[in-house]
């Protein structure tokens, strides 16, 4: 199992994400298609040389996504129950067809479950980095970790 127990992510860990990926044009239209987001921005390259970023900009939510997709190799690949929400998330600089990401998270806070034994919930603060090292999303999220004792019983 490639991803990390609740006990395992302590509070201070950084994980500098191996993973990369290069932004596409087909990435942006297909996503901004299938969700149905017909923003001119993502969409129509004549609407968009018109704005104040001159070409199409990348749905800010399939930033989110990738960003998210790329720590889950290194931290929660089969020990995570589940997502419990974002907070904070900002996109403080525009993704555009071409620009390559890559990830840094950090582990900001961790509790006992409440209502589960066989969990805890860790906060996870990630950043998503371009190319020219600027910062294109910042999100906070919480993650429903299993213990390693809970994967332990099931082997039983």
């Amino acid at each position: 199992m490639a991803g990390l127990y609740f006990e395992e992510l302590t509070v201070g860990r950084v994980f500098d994400h191996a993973w990369t990926r290069t932004v596409t044009e087909m990435d942006n239209v297909l996503f901004s298609s299938l969700t149905m987001n017909v923003q001119p921005l993502h969409l129509d390259e004549e609407f968009a040389s018109k704005t104040e970023f001159g070409q199409r900009i990348v749905n800010s939510l399939f930033t989110l996504g990738l960003m998210i997709g790329i720590t889950v190799n290194d931290t929660t690949l089969g020990t995570t129950v589940a997502n419990l929400g974002m907070t904070d998330v900002k996109f403080p600089k525009p993704v555009f067809h071409g620009d390559t990401i890559r990830v840094r998270t950090e582990i900001v806070d961790k509790r006992e479950s409440k209502s589960r034994d066989d969990s805890g919930i860790v906060f996870f603060r990630h950043y998503g980095i371009n190319q020219r090292d600027e910062i294109v999303c910042d999100a906070q999220r919480a993650g429903l970790m299993l213990k390693r004792s809970a994967a332990e019983n099931k082997k039983d």
